[in-house]
């Protein structure tokens, strides 16, 4: 612990000390707002990580993020809205309260019980703040679309909103598709955009009826489309061509070599 503490100390020095009068332009620049790009590629840097199953990048990955959200909370410090420790100290206390089981003396024996304490916690955090509470919660619309609809369909599930069975589904996802195809026969962009967006957000919740997290299936689908693709245009340049010169019927005949590839 006295090793993270020195380092945690030394790493706030560094940030104070590039951001100083004196300090690099490019740092003294940044504002809250320029900073949340660079803040979630270094969250997606870290899910990266720790899909390859490296420790030594995951480490590397943390300190990345860890020194974005010092720099985030050294800029409000700066403006004088908070100091530094009080993100600190109010983490520990939510985590604490969030917790009586182990902190308290609630007694709890499995799992459900542990997440059904944690939403009635949530919920009279939410009406002291006078905040309307919902069963689906405050999930942030920044979030990625696809995990916010997975995450939006399993809040409403604790209520018992949701389908018995992944194939109940289908049922729904044709209703939708019928939709869309008569948007698409319209002609009608808004009433499409609309239909489009029904249909994704019932293949999310297939997905979790499956036991699977859509937005990890779609990085799976998305990452063997790149691979095929980096390989047609290893094919096509063996041969001296660029895909771009191709016509369809030589696409898909490099596509299916590399899909058997």
């Amino acid at each position: 612990m006295h090793k993270a503490s020195k380092e945690f100390e030394r790493l706030t020095a560094i940030i104070e000390r590039l951001t100083a009068p004196d300090g690099c332009p490019w740092d003294r620049e940044q504002t809250p707002e320029s900073v949340k790009k660079y803040i979630l590629e270094e969250a997606y840097e870290l899910v990266e990580a720790i899909d390859a199953s490296d420790p030594d990048e995951v480490c590397e990955e943390i300190g990345d993020l860890l020194f974005m959200l010092l720099f985030l909370a050294h800029m409000y410090q700066q403006r004088e809205h908070f100091k530094m420790y009080e993100c600190l100290q109010m983490a520990a206390q939510k985590m604490i309260r969030r917790h009586p089981h182990i902190f308290g003396n609630t007694a709890v024996s499995n799992t459900k019980e542990v997440v059904a304490n944690w939403q009635a916690i949530k919920a009279e955090e939410s009406r002291k703040k006078g905040r309307k509470h919902s069963a689906l919660g405050n999930l942030p619309k920044a979030m990625p679309a696809l995990q916010r609809a997975f995450r939006l369909g399993e809040r409403a599930s604790r209520v018992g909103f949701d389908w018995l069975r992944p194939e109940e589904v289908w049922e729904k996802f044709y209703e939708e598709q019928k939709e869309l195809e008569s948007a698409m026969k319209e002609g009608d962009r808004e009433a499409v955009k609309e239909e489009l967006g029904d249909l994704l957000f019932t293949l999310a919740n297939m997905a979790r009826l499956l036991g699977m997290n859509p937005e990890e299936t779609l990085q799976q689908s998305a990452a063997k489309f790149e691979k095929r693709f980096h390989e047609m245009e290893l094919h096509a340049s063996r041969n001296g061509a660029d895909l771009a010169d191709l016509d369809q019927e030589a696409l898909e005949r490099l596509w299916d070599k590399a899909k058997n590839s």
